[in-house]
């Protein structure tokens, strides 16, 4: 079934989807009552999406004694930096 024109905001009952739908707009909203209606999805933090990217530039950065430095620009504990440094 094309729910293209099927799906208005205003037909919405429900405030979370009402906000979603606002948020991405209503085509890609009908997108995801499309390909993932009635079931549950997950939506990652962001920190989450862009932590690899984080990990790996400290581990460009590091020197072998600037753990404090990385630590102190990363917002991280030393423990965190170095946990991040014995990984790989």
């Amino acid at each position: 079934m094309n729910i293209d024109k099927l799906i208005s905001i205003t037909q919405l009952r429900s405030e979370q989807q009402k906000e979603i739908a606002e948020i991405i707009g209503i085509e890609a909203y009908r997108k995801l009552v499309e390909h993932y209606g009635g079931s549950h999805i997950y939506i990652n933090k962001s920190d989450t999406v862009t932590r690899p990217d984080r990990d790996e530039e400290i581990r460009k950065k590091f020197n072998g004694t600037n753990c404090r430095q990385l630590a102190k620009e990363y917002n991280l504990s030393e423990p965190t930096i170095r946990n991040i440094l014995n990984k790989k």
